[in-house]
């Protein structure tokens, strides 16, 4: 966290110096208002590139670690495990059976048998047991 918090406060600071620079230069004469907004523009997008290329390595690292043991050791089937994914990526029992070919019905029975093999009271709190555990 610590570490974050460095790197968007550096950011920050760079980009407050290019603004600067940027600005006494086009005062001075030195330099076109449009050579600055592209630079800044280049700035802003080499920052954004760095920022989606660390948010994807973390989600492939993540992505890695799965406990595929804690999942049979708990008794979670494919289609239950499925299921879990789904409510992951924050779809709706609905969403869920239309992405797997099945009933809503039957998304709420799989919902249940997770909810009682994870000893969860809700759906977050499904998730996060589910993330404690390293299974999603």
């Amino acid at each position: 966290m610590k570490k974050t918090i460095l790197i968007f406060g550096l950011l920050i600071l760079a980009l407050l110096l290019l603004f600067q620079f940027s600005k006494y230069a086009v005062i001075s004469g030195d330099l076109d208002s449009e050579f600055a907004i592209a630079i800044i523009a280049v700035v802003f997008f080499f920052v954004g590139v760095y920022l989606n290329k660390k948010s994807l390595q973390k989600q492939q690292t993540a992505s890695e670690v799965i406990n595929h043991q804690k999942i049979k050791d708990l008794d979670i089937s494919k289609r239950e495990y499925e299921v879990l994914v789904g409510i992951s990526e924050g779809l709706s029992n609905k969403e869920i059976g239309e992405k797997l070919f099945v009933s809503e019905s039957t998304i709420k029975t799989h919902v249940s048998n997770l909810l009682s093999k994870l000893n969860a009271k809700r759906r977050t709190q499904a998730l996060q047991i589910a993330k404690d555990l390293n299974i999603i």
